[in-house]
């Protein structure tokens, strides 16, 4: 037989009547195998579902039926064979196989069972992610995310933008935070940058005034949750001559094509994870800081006072605490937007909406508990720039190949950033961030 004999000729889920009685290839994973002594039943699996291979111990000869009903389960194989029409056959073909070559066996014990009904805990699987991935609802999850990122770009690109990509080593943080890994770059210290917020920003002085970025971000932070991660995928925007509301019916467009494109492109993935979902419609709900926080304060909400120590009722100038976000949620259980926030609460990039400092012109998106998106209208004016720094307590001297691009006619501007896993959580709906990442980074893990 010819090397190219074994290479696929489909996979399973392309296969349908117009091959029957034609030789074809197969490749995939043996998923189980069940000999009857004369007549085997083996299932292949490959990306696209499950193959029945019937095996006959007349028609291919004792020793060939020997060889692969003995092959042991989720070694790799490619089987020749012919394709017959079979009513009993799940898929309502089988393959009828007369060559059989083991690409590569499967060591036994398997570390991790593919098709076991008990359950390994998460350690155990992402130590064996290669084989965790085998799994038909593990994968389907990343066809979703894929399904995203491809709905992301579509929109993006339709509404004129750019695709950029910006520098992952960087001197100062982003937003004059602590939670950097720092690193030797060559004779100075260096940094894992946070997000590419100050860069995108810098590019809306350009010319190139409607960019995007899909890419890695990374926070030095000791959470340890089912939501947080220390290397993730953010999506973030940046348009000129924008406001707030202008980015928000972006982010509203590129959420609802994300619903749309999974419904229409992952049915398949969605029964497998159990999974219904309804495209949201735009636009989707705004409330105010100051509207949460009243209604907080009508269920009595207490926070510890970070004086005194001592507990109090919630007020304006609070951040919105784990426990407000779940009441919030019992009211709003799917997307909405948050607006006006207080300025204390947002970075220093954020526009304020008036002169006192009070209000500005930043926007969070949740879905029920959880945030997705922070974004808002930034600062442009370089004399309001100085100021907010002043105010942030930040050195404007750590940032100045960011400001002083605002020195040159830096227009108005607005964006948002995105992160991908969390997207990726809410559609799939899975509840632990380390599902929807293929090798996730967090406080404990490092490889693989």
């Amino acid at each position: 037989m010819s090397d190219t004999t074994w290479k696929r000729t489909k996979y399973a889920a392309e296969i349908d009547e117009d091959d029957y009685n034609t030789e074809m290839t197969l490749c995939g994973w043996i998923q189980s195998t069940k000999n009857l002594g004369k007549m085997a039943f083996i299932h292949i699996r490959d990306r696209s579902g499950l193959a029945q291979v019937t095996a006959l111990s007349k028609t291919m000869g004792p020793e060939l039926f020997k060889e692969i009903t003995s092959i042991p389960r989720e070694s790799a194989i490619s089987v020749r064979g012919v394709i017959k029409q079979s009513p009993q056959a799940r898929a309502g073909w089988e393959m009828i196989p007369y060559y059989v070559k083991v690409m590569g066996e499967a060591k036994t014990p398997l570390p991790l069972g593919v098709v076991d009904k008990v359950d390994a805990d998460m350690d155990t699987r992402l130590d064996n992610r290669f084989l965790d991935l085998r799994k038909p609802e593990k994968q389907a999850i990343f066809k979703i995310r894929s399904t995203i990122l491809s709905a992301t770009r579509d929109v993006l690109l339709e509404e004129d933008f750019l695709e950029t990509h910006t520098p992952k080593i960087v001197a100062a943080a982003t937003e004059g935070g602590t939670a950097l890994f720092k690193m030797e770059y060559f004779d100075r210290p260096a940094y894992l940058n946070q997000s590419p917020q100050l860069f995108k920003q810098t590019m809306m002085a350009t010319g190139l005034d409607r960019v995007f970025e899909i890419g890695p971000a990374f926070r030095a932070e000791e959470h340890d949750t089912v939501r947080h991660l220390n290397e993730y995928t953010s999506i973030d925007v940046e348009m000129a001559w924008s406001d707030d509301e202008d980015t928000m019916e972006i982010l509203e467009k590129v959420i609802q094509r994300a619903y749309t494109d999974v419904i229409n492109n992952n049915f398949m993935c969605l029964e497998a994870l159990k999974r219904t979902l309804t495209v949201p419609e735009r636009p989707f709900p705004r409330i105010t800081y100051g509207e949460i926080i009243e209604r907080l304060q009508e269920k009595k909400l207490k926070i510890r006072d970070e004086g005194s120590g001592k507990m109090r009722t919630i007020q304006w100038g609070d951040d919105i605490p784990t426990e407000g976000a779940r009441i919030i949620a019992k009211e709003r259980p799917s997307l909405y937007f948050i607006t006006e926030w207080p300025v204390d609460l947002k970075p220093f990039y954020i526009q304020p909406k008036d002169g006192e400092f009070r209000v500005s012109k930043g926007f969070d998106l949740n879905y029920g508990e959880k945030e997705l998106v922070s974004g808002g209208q930034r600062v442009h004016d370089p004399k309001l720039l100085k100021e907010m720094f002043k105010r942030k307590g930040l050195n404007e001297e750590d940032f100045h190949f960011y400001s002083k691009a605002f020195d040159y006619g830096m227009p108005p501007h607005a964006g948002w950033g995105l992160g991908v896993e969390r997207l990726t959580m809410i559609i799939s709906g899975v509840s632990n961030v380390r599902e929807v990442v293929l090798f996730p980074r967090d406080k404990h893990r490092l490889v693989p």
